[in-house]
């Protein structure tokens, strides 16, 4: 099933928000603080489109143009392509596309993050598919 297909399934029973980036900004910082994940995990300035099914925990997020950010705490770059799915859990996303982080001059896919110690996470895991 390609991403557009698992969009286009999600979407029939998703809230989706599109236009208005204050109103796309505010969203996505609901859904990250009602899943008690960092309001900063995902980048929020060129977004389009935000969509979210909460009986199924898919959120989708189109942006204009790829985003690169430097995860400074931990000195980690990463690539947010024009499109990001991923299944929102408590504390947890995974089966995430669109994210990739630079790993010895790679570019590795992301398809899963953790945070611990809620409210204030001190620990939060990237895991990758091939287990860098």
């Amino acid at each position: 099933m390609t991403k557009e297909q698992l969009i286009a399934m999600q979407r029939q029973n998703a809230e989706v928000y599109d236009g208005d980036s204050m109103e796309l900004r505010r969203k996505s910082r609901e859904f990250l603080e009602r899943l008690q994940m960092p309001i900063g995990l995902l980048p929020m300035d060129n977004m389009e489109e935000l969509g979210f099914n909460e009986s199924t925990g898919f959120i989708w997020m189109r942006q204009k143009k790829p985003t690169y950010y430097k995860f400074r705490q931990i000195g980690q770059l990463v690539r947010f392509d024009t499109e990001i799915t991923a299944f929102l859990e408590d504390r947890r996303m995974r089966a995430i596309t669109g994210v990739k982080g630079r790993e010895f001059l790679v570019w590795i896919p992301v398809n899963e993050i953790q945070m611990e110690n809620i409210p204030d996470p001190k620990n939060i895991t990237f895991c990758t598919p091939v287990g860098i």
